[in-house]
């Protein structure tokens, strides 16, 4: 997979400065996902730490390798340039997105120029969005076809450097074939093993029954335990990153240049 469209500098242009050549780019974006941002859910609850317990150092933890703020190019060296227990999922590996307020900001700037028919309207967003850095790699998605078990790894947009903010580990433990006693012993064994080994990995959960916790600040770096599943995440780094965007997009909004 090329790094270019992830490498893009994130440039902000000057409202007189943006050139008029949105639709003349014959870029094929037709070979990657690309996705709109959504709304932001900032929110989160409150964590505290369990009786005779201290704050982890939860960004020193990893899943299969991966940290939380590590960058698009060392995970995408990690994993598509050398060969490990996970590979990149056959069909798009690598989700690319517009943050939501750039994109209106590409749409209404597209239609200024008289764009206006969706498919060349796309393009022209798309165009505007790979040549000024906002396009940028936000999801890439792993698995290891001999186990089941799937990554999905989250990055922070160009504008905070593209890095790691969240990595989900999913695998089959919670899985029950069917209803015969068997299946359920089977199961309960599966998610021993699995949670035996999550223990011996990062330690007792510092805060309730499945959570690892940096302070009591639910914005700090946490790791949180499901059965057959792991959530690394830095609620704060994702926050920063999308307060970040909504602000520049806000100030470099292309308007006509009004005189009174």
């Amino acid at each position: 997979m090329k790094k270019s469209v992830a490498k893009i500098l994130f440039v902000l242009f000057a409202t007189n400065a943006i050139p008029a050549i949105a639709a003349t780019d014959e870029f094929d974006f037709s070979n990657i996902a690309i996705t709109e941002s959504g709304d932001a859910n900032l929110t989160t609850g409150s964590v505290v730490l369990n009786p005779d317990t201290f704050p982890a150092n939860v960004s020193n933890f990893d899943i299969a390798g991966i940290m939380l703020g590590m960058s698009f190019e060392d995970v995408e060296i990690q994993f598509f340039k050398s060969k490990g227990l996970y590979s990149p999922r056959e069909k798009d590996s690598i989700i690319y997105t517009i943050q939501k307020d750039w994109k209106y900001n590409l749409d209404y700037e597209c239609r200024q120029q008289g764009i206006v028919a969706p498919a060349e309207l796309e393009q022209c967003i798309n165009t505007l969005a790979k040549n000024r850095g906002l396009l940028y790699a936000s999801e890439v998605h792993l698995v290891r076809e001999n186990t089941g078990e799937t990554i999905t790894v989250y990055f922070t947009s160009n504008a905070t450097d593209n890095l790691v903010w969240k990595v989900v580990y999913n695998n089959d433990v919670n899985e029950l074939e069917g209803a015969h006693e068997k299946f359920e012993n089977q199961r309960q064994k599966k998610i021993l093993v699995f949670w035996q080994n999550v223990l011996d990995k990062y330690g007792a959960p510092n805060s309730g029954a499945d959570k690892w916790i940096s302070s009591g600040n639910a914005y700090d770096p946490m790791m949180t335990a499901y059965y057959g599943s792991l959530e690394l995440v830095d609620m704060g780094r994702n926050a920063s990153d999308v307060a970040k965007n909504i602000q520049q997009a806000r100030e470099n909004f292309w308007s006509k240049p009004y005189a009174f």
